[in-house]
C-alpha cells in the first residue's frame, strides 16, 4: 500500500507530509527549498511508495485565486509531468497557515520553534493532508 504524500507549496519553501501506508496518520516529512522539491521527491519516491500527492492549493473566502494560486496550479503541471503515472489531488489550504501556528501553540511548542517559518510550512502540509483525507473517508 502506497503512501499519500502533501504539499504546501511556496515560491521559497515547501512543506511536505505523508501518511503512513495504511493511511491513517498524517505526519510532517520535511521543509526544503522550492528550487530542489522536485529532486527531492524523486528521491523518497525511490525509497518509498506513493500513489497519490496532494497540493494545497489557496482560494479567497468567495473562491477567487490568491496571489499564490498560480504559483500552485504550476507546480501541480510540474507534477504531473514528473511523476505521470501519480494522481495529483487539489486541496483547498484557506487559513492553513494561521491553523498550523494555533496548533503548535497549543501543542505546547516553544517560541523559538513557532517562529522558524519551514516549521509552520510542515504543519500546514500535514493540516492539508488530514483535511483531505477526512474528505475521502
Amino acid at each position: 500500500m502506497g503512501r499519500i504524500l502533501a504539499v504546501d507549496y511556496g515560491t521559497k519553501r515547501v512543506g511536505l507530509a505523508v501518511t503512513d501506508p495504511l493511511k491513517i496518520i498524517a505526519t510532517g516529512l520535511d521543509t526544503v527549498h522550492s528550487k530542489d522539491v522536485v529532486q527531492y521527491l524523486k528521491d523518497y519516491l525511490a525509497k518509498e511508495e506513493v500513489e497519490a500527492f496532494v497540493v494545497g492549493v489557496p482560494y479567497k473566502d468567495d473562491g477567487s485565486p490568491t496571489n499564490n494560486t498560480q504559483h500552485c496550479k504550476g507546480f501541480i503541471t510540474t507534477l504531473k509531468k514528473q511523476f505521470p503515472n501519480l494522481p495529483v489531488h487539489e486541496q483547498d489550504e484557506a487559513y492553513t497557515s494561521v491553523r498550523a501556528m494555533e496548533s503548535m501553540i497549543a501543542a505546547g511548542s516553544k517560541k523559538k520553534d513557532r517562529r522558524k517559518k519551514e516549521n509552520i510550512d510542515k504543519v500546514s502540509a500535514v493540516l492539508i493532508l488530514q483535511e483531505y483525507l477526512n474528505s475521502i473517508s
